[in-house]
Protein backbone atom coordinates (compact mmCIF):
# COMPACT_ATOMS: atom_id res chain seq x y z
CA UNK A 1 0.00 0.00 0.00
CA UNK A 2 2.80 2.27 0.89
CA UNK A 3 4.51 1.57 -2.47
CA UNK A 4 1.30 2.24 -4.39
CA UNK A 5 0.86 5.61 -2.71
CA UNK A 6 4.44 6.61 -3.55
CA UNK A 7 3.97 5.63 -7.19
CA UNK A 8 0.81 7.71 -7.43
CA UNK A 9 2.57 10.81 -6.11
CA UNK A 10 5.42 10.41 -8.63
CA UNK A 11 2.93 9.95 -11.46
CA UNK A 12 1.06 13.16 -10.55
CA UNK A 13 4.33 15.07 -10.26
CA UNK A 14 5.36 13.91 -13.75
CA UNK A 15 2.03 15.04 -15.21
CA UNK A 16 2.38 18.47 -13.61
CA UNK A 17 5.93 19.02 -14.94
CA UNK A 18 4.92 17.94 -18.45
CA UNK A 19 1.99 20.34 -18.40
CA UNK A 20 4.29 23.27 -17.46
CA UNK A 21 6.74 22.50 -20.32
CA UNK A 22 3.96 22.28 -22.88
CA UNK A 23 2.55 25.53 -21.53
CA UNK A 24 5.89 27.31 -22.16
CA UNK A 25 6.16 26.09 -25.78
CA UNK A 26 2.69 27.33 -26.71
CA UNK A 27 2.57 30.84 -28.42
CA UNK A 28 -0.15 33.32 -27.91
CA UNK A 29 -1.88 34.26 -31.14
CA UNK A 30 -2.92 37.89 -31.50
CA UNK A 31 -6.03 38.21 -33.61
CA UNK A 32 -5.77 40.49 -36.65
CA UNK A 33 -7.76 43.69 -36.53
CA UNK A 34 -9.36 44.61 -39.76
CA UNK A 35 -8.73 48.22 -40.86
CA UNK A 36 -11.79 50.36 -41.19
CA UNK A 37 -10.47 51.56 -44.57
CA UNK A 38 -8.84 49.45 -47.21
CA UNK A 39 -5.12 50.18 -47.55
CA UNK A 40 -5.54 50.50 -51.30
CA UNK A 41 -7.71 53.52 -50.73
CA UNK A 42 -5.03 55.33 -48.67
CA UNK A 43 -4.05 58.72 -49.98
CA UNK A 44 -0.94 58.62 -52.20
CA UNK A 45 1.72 61.24 -51.48
CA UNK A 46 1.31 64.01 -54.02
CA UNK A 47 4.11 66.04 -55.57
CA UNK A 48 4.50 69.42 -54.01
CA UNK A 49 2.85 72.19 -55.92
CA UNK A 50 5.06 74.84 -57.52
CA UNK A 51 5.49 77.97 -55.48
CA UNK A 52 3.17 80.75 -56.43
CA UNK A 53 4.55 84.26 -56.83
CA UNK A 54 8.04 82.99 -55.92
CA UNK A 55 7.35 83.12 -52.19
CA UNK A 56 8.00 80.72 -49.35
CA UNK A 57 6.37 81.40 -46.02
CA UNK A 58 5.74 84.96 -47.16
CA UNK A 59 9.40 85.57 -48.13
CA UNK A 60 10.06 86.58 -51.77
CA UNK A 61 12.63 84.55 -53.67
CA UNK A 62 14.57 86.36 -56.43
CA UNK A 63 14.05 85.06 -59.92
CA UNK A 64 16.91 83.03 -61.34
CA UNK A 65 18.14 84.01 -64.79
CA UNK A 66 18.96 80.74 -66.53
CA UNK A 67 20.35 82.48 -69.62
CA UNK A 68 23.73 84.09 -69.10
CA UNK A 69 24.33 86.86 -71.61
CA UNK A 70 28.03 87.35 -72.27
CA UNK A 71 29.37 89.90 -74.75
CA UNK A 72 30.02 88.22 -78.02
CA UNK A 73 33.63 88.44 -79.09
CA UNK A 74 35.25 86.68 -81.94
CA UNK A 75 37.76 84.15 -80.67
CA UNK A 76 41.31 84.72 -81.84
CA UNK A 77 44.41 82.67 -81.09
CA UNK A 78 46.69 85.59 -81.80
CA UNK A 79 45.06 88.74 -80.43
CA UNK A 80 45.75 90.59 -83.69
CA UNK A 81 44.04 90.00 -86.99
CA UNK A 82 46.27 88.54 -89.67
CA UNK A 83 45.10 86.93 -92.84
CA UNK A 84 47.76 84.29 -92.51
CA UNK A 85 49.34 82.98 -89.25
CA UNK A 86 52.68 83.18 -91.07
CA UNK A 87 52.30 86.97 -91.20
CA UNK A 88 52.07 87.07 -87.42
CA UNK A 89 55.18 84.93 -87.09
CA UNK A 90 57.12 87.13 -89.53
CA UNK A 91 55.97 90.30 -87.79
CA UNK A 92 57.06 89.01 -84.39
CA UNK A 93 60.36 87.78 -85.79
CA UNK A 94 61.15 91.17 -87.30
CA UNK A 95 60.23 92.93 -84.06
CA UNK A 96 62.37 90.54 -82.05
CA UNK A 97 65.29 91.07 -84.44
CA UNK A 98 65.05 94.85 -84.12
CA UNK A 99 64.81 94.65 -80.33
CA UNK A 100 67.86 92.40 -80.23
CA UNK A 101 69.86 94.76 -82.42
CA UNK A 102 68.95 97.69 -80.19
CA UNK A 103 69.96 95.78 -77.03
CA UNK A 104 73.30 94.76 -78.54
CA UNK A 105 74.00 98.19 -79.99
CA UNK A 106 74.25 96.81 -83.50
CA UNK A 107 73.14 99.95 -85.22
CA UNK A 108 70.58 102.70 -85.45
CA UNK A 109 68.13 103.74 -88.10
CA UNK A 110 69.83 105.02 -91.23
CA UNK A 111 68.91 107.99 -93.38
CA UNK A 112 65.53 107.68 -95.03
CA UNK A 113 66.24 110.45 -97.56
CA UNK A 114 68.72 110.43 -100.43
CA UNK A 115 72.14 111.84 -99.52
CA UNK A 116 74.09 114.18 -101.82
CA UNK A 117 77.82 114.49 -101.12
CA UNK A 118 78.64 117.30 -103.57
CA UNK A 119 80.35 118.14 -106.90
CA UNK A 120 84.07 117.49 -107.43
CA UNK A 121 86.02 118.92 -110.35
CA UNK A 122 88.96 117.24 -112.06
CA UNK A 123 90.94 117.34 -115.30
CA UNK A 124 91.65 113.60 -115.12
CA UNK A 125 90.69 111.35 -118.02
CA UNK A 126 89.38 108.75 -115.57
CA UNK A 127 88.89 108.15 -111.86
CA UNK A 128 88.85 105.10 -109.64
CA UNK A 129 85.88 104.78 -107.28
CA UNK A 130 86.49 102.50 -104.28
CA UNK A 131 84.25 101.57 -101.37
CA UNK A 132 84.04 99.20 -98.41
CA UNK A 133 81.94 98.51 -95.32
CA UNK A 134 83.69 100.54 -92.61
CA UNK A 135 81.65 98.97 -89.80
CA UNK A 136 80.67 95.41 -89.01
CA UNK A 137 80.77 93.21 -92.10
CA UNK A 138 77.12 92.23 -91.90
CA UNK A 139 75.93 91.53 -95.43
CA UNK A 140 75.22 95.05 -96.70
CA UNK A 141 74.31 95.09 -100.40
CA UNK A 142 74.40 98.05 -102.83
CA UNK A 143 73.73 98.80 -106.50
CA UNK A 144 76.02 101.21 -108.38
CA UNK A 145 74.66 103.47 -111.12
CA UNK A 146 76.53 105.94 -113.36
CA UNK A 147 74.44 108.61 -115.08
CA UNK A 148 71.32 106.60 -114.09
CA UNK A 149 72.56 103.45 -115.80
CA UNK A 150 73.37 100.33 -113.78
CA UNK A 151 77.09 99.69 -113.60
CA UNK A 152 77.12 97.12 -110.77
CA UNK A 153 73.77 95.39 -110.22
CA UNK A 154 74.50 93.81 -106.83
CA UNK A 155 77.62 94.33 -104.74
CA UNK A 156 78.29 92.75 -101.36
CA UNK A 157 80.15 95.18 -99.14
CA UNK A 158 83.04 93.75 -97.13
CA UNK A 159 85.80 95.26 -95.05
CA UNK A 160 88.09 94.82 -98.03
CA UNK A 161 88.08 97.59 -100.64
CA UNK A 162 86.19 97.07 -103.90
CA UNK A 163 85.71 99.46 -106.79
CA UNK A 164 85.76 100.24 -110.50
CA UNK A 165 87.41 102.51 -113.04
CA UNK A 166 85.26 105.21 -114.60
CA UNK A 167 86.28 106.91 -117.84
CA UNK A 168 85.01 110.45 -117.50
CA UNK A 169 83.03 112.27 -120.11
CA UNK A 170 83.04 116.03 -120.42
CA UNK A 171 80.82 117.68 -117.88
CA UNK A 172 78.83 115.90 -115.20
CA UNK A 173 79.38 112.28 -114.21
CA UNK A 174 76.83 111.26 -111.60
CA UNK A 175 77.53 108.23 -109.40
CA UNK A 176 74.76 106.70 -107.24
CA UNK A 177 75.10 104.07 -104.51
CA UNK A 178 71.70 102.49 -103.80
CA UNK A 179 71.24 100.57 -100.53
CA UNK A 180 69.55 97.24 -101.29
CA UNK A 181 69.34 96.20 -97.64
CA UNK A 182 70.67 97.01 -94.17
CA UNK A 183 72.37 93.72 -93.36
CA UNK A 184 71.79 92.26 -89.94
CA UNK A 185 73.38 95.26 -88.24
CA UNK A 186 71.42 98.20 -89.54
CA UNK A 187 71.83 100.52 -91.30
CA UNK A 188 73.64 100.06 -94.62
CA UNK A 189 77.08 101.53 -93.93
CA UNK A 190 80.05 102.21 -96.19
CA UNK A 191 82.79 104.68 -97.02
CA UNK A 192 83.97 105.63 -100.49
CA UNK A 193 86.83 107.49 -102.14
CA UNK A 194 87.28 108.93 -105.62
CA UNK A 195 90.88 108.85 -106.84
CA UNK A 196 92.10 110.65 -109.98
CA UNK A 197 94.51 109.30 -112.58
CA UNK A 198 97.45 110.73 -110.62
CA UNK A 199 96.49 108.82 -107.44
CA UNK A 200 95.10 111.84 -105.66
CA UNK A 201 91.95 111.49 -103.57
CA UNK A 202 89.56 114.14 -104.85
CA UNK A 203 86.46 113.07 -102.86
CA UNK A 204 85.48 110.80 -100.00
CA UNK A 205 82.75 110.31 -97.41
CA UNK A 206 80.67 107.75 -95.49
CA UNK A 207 77.01 106.81 -95.67
CA UNK A 208 74.44 105.32 -93.31
CA UNK A 209 71.40 104.46 -95.39
CA UNK A 210 68.07 102.74 -94.95
CA UNK A 211 66.97 100.26 -97.59
CA UNK A 212 66.05 101.93 -100.90
CA UNK A 213 67.94 105.17 -100.18
CA UNK A 214 70.76 106.52 -102.40
CA UNK A 215 74.05 108.29 -101.78
CA UNK A 216 75.15 110.45 -104.73
CA UNK A 217 78.33 112.25 -105.83
CA UNK A 218 79.05 114.15 -109.04
CA UNK A 219 82.46 114.30 -110.70
CA UNK A 220 82.77 117.18 -113.13
CA UNK A 221 85.40 116.86 -115.87
CA UNK A 222 86.77 120.25 -116.91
Amino acid sequence: MKHYFSFLILYLFALTANAQIDNKNKSIAIPAIKSEKDSASANVLLLSKPLNNNTVNGISIPKMNTTLNFPKKEFSMFGEKFGNPGELYEDRLNKKSKDLKAEMGLGAKGSTTDQFFGNFKTKSKFVRVVYRDFGLQDGDLIRVLVNDEILEFRVLLTNSTKGFRLDLKEGFNKIDFLALNEGYSMPNTAEFHVIDDQGNVIAGNQWNLSTGVKATIIVVKE
